[in-house]
């Protein structure tokens, strides 16, 4: 398929059960989340037909969500893919609905005297991040994409077999329908059926740990602040909620065992908020829970290959993460922003896009910074779940010493907000 080919308007939402065939394109990706929507915005941005496949019925939007009701699925979204956000034009609509910016964080040891705060006035910036709820972050991408002449959208479709073809890939989805495209892109998730079907490997390491998630509403105001602490090694987080103007709610995400992840999610209320209370050291104050808690498997993936001829992997289809620092998502999006440039700059210049010397630059530049953040989280549990007195010691020490050395906090900070490696042109 030559770049030619991509003025034919094409405009269509299409279900499972619609026979139509359009089955040529210059990308297709295979999951509507907020990776796979993104790395799509970019690239009709640039003129490219694509086809963006979900197994939901239907997407998400912005005037259907219940605001209400904060989502207990949240993301901490560094400055850096707020800049990518605001170039595709979603960010103004993500903050016209609900996003919360935090401009402190204070991370300790539960089980010493070790602390370290940091505050966006140190790292030279407006926001060290905000926390956004996944359903406004998606929806908000969904309705960039609602009848975009360039998308046409498979709803509620699955993927059965993946073949490959002298120019490209063929899909074959459940209900018969086959694309192709010179670019199949997976970006299905940790278990990602695409993956499966591509045979690529996958080194798993199961952190023998659940996240508890929940919304809570604490008797004292947040202030701005993402607090962290550290107990028998298991971090607990309040994440800063600003609902109507209301800022004493917080997103919890407790990793701990699965039994007690269990035992919590069985907890009525207010005994939940007890336990989180107490487990919290009462920072700020009394905790009333205010949804269901619900809990989720921790394991730390990374696939072997992020790409194939013909087929790439993006967010959590190439790695999944330990939400200890909350960079799943910004490592996604990184991903959909560094494939789509060195895509787009090969489809304007008439190179073959989904080849794999084009598509390993793509690897080059993610897998590196990927495994590093993979590393650095499981090294954190390890040190945090360490009981032997030296290294309490040495963990406590080492935290209150970053904490009077601004210098060292500056690079921490940089690197936390997204600063790292060469960004693409979308996030500069």
């Amino acid at each position: 398929m030559s770049k030619g080919n991509t003025d034919t308007v094409n405009q269509d939402t299409v279900n499972g059960n619609n026979s139509r065939d359009t089955s040529e394109f210059d990308a297709v990706i295979v999951g509507g989340g907020m990776v796979g929507t993104t790395l799509c915005a970019l690239l009709v941005e640039a003129g490219m037909r694509v086809a963006l496949v979900e197994a939901q019925e239907a997407p998400v939007r912005l005037e259907t969500l219940d605001l209400n009701q904060p989502a207990p699925r949240v993301s901490a979204l560094t400055p850096v893919s707020q800049r990518l956000l605001t170039h595709l034009n979603v960010w103004p609509a993500m903050a016209a609905a609900r996003v919360t910016p935090y401009h402190f964080m204070h991370v300790w040891d539960g089980e010493g005297s070790g602390e370290i705060r940091f505050s966006a006035d140190e790292a030279g910036v407006p926001a060290l991040g905000h926390i956004v709820e996944n359903q406004v972050t998606l929806a908000a991408l969904n309705d960039l994409l609602a009848g975009h002449p360039k998308v046409t959208r498979i709803d509620g479709a699955r993927v059965e077999a993946l073949q490959t073809s002298a120019k490209g890939r063929w899909l074959v989805l459940d209900k018969g329908r086959e694309l192709h495209a010179p670019l199949v892109v997976a970006a299905d998730g940790a278990r990602s059926v695409l993956r499966d079907l591509a045979e690529i490997d996958v080194s798993e390491d199961d952190m023998d740990q659940h996240a508890v998630v929940t919304t809570v509403r604490c008797e004292k105001p947040h202030g701005g602040t993402a607090r962290q602490v550290f107990r028998d090694g298991e971090p607990l987080a309040f994440l800063p909620l600003t609902i109507a103007g209301d800022d004493h709610y917080c997103s919890i995400v407790w990793s701990t065992s699965p039994k007690r992840a269990k035992v919590l999610c069985e907890f009525d209320a207010d005994a939940l908020g007890e336990a989180l209370g107490r487990a919290f050291e009462h920072r700020l104050g009394k905790v009333e829970v205010c949804d269901s808690a619900y809990r989720f498997p921790l394991v730390q993936r990374h696939a072997r290959r992020y790409v194939q001829p013909h087929l790439a992997l993006v967010g959590d289809a190439a790695h999944s993460i330990h939400p200890l620092a909350g960079q799943g998502v910004n490592l996604g999006l990184m991903d959909a922003a560094v494939l789509a440039e060195e895509v787009v700059q090969a489809w304007r210049r008439g190179a073959p896009w989904g080849s794999e010397a084009i598509l390993r630059r793509y690897e080059r530049r993610r897998r590196g910074d990927n495994a590093a953040m993979l590393g650095l989280m499981k090294g954190f549990k390890l040190l945090f779940g360490a009981e032997h007195p030296a290294l309490t010691l040495a963990r406590n020490v080492g935290m209150s010493g970053m904490d009077r050395l601004v210098p060292l906090k500056r690079v921490v900070m940089r690197q936390a907000t997204g600063e790292r490696g060469r960004l693409p042109a979308s996030c500069r």
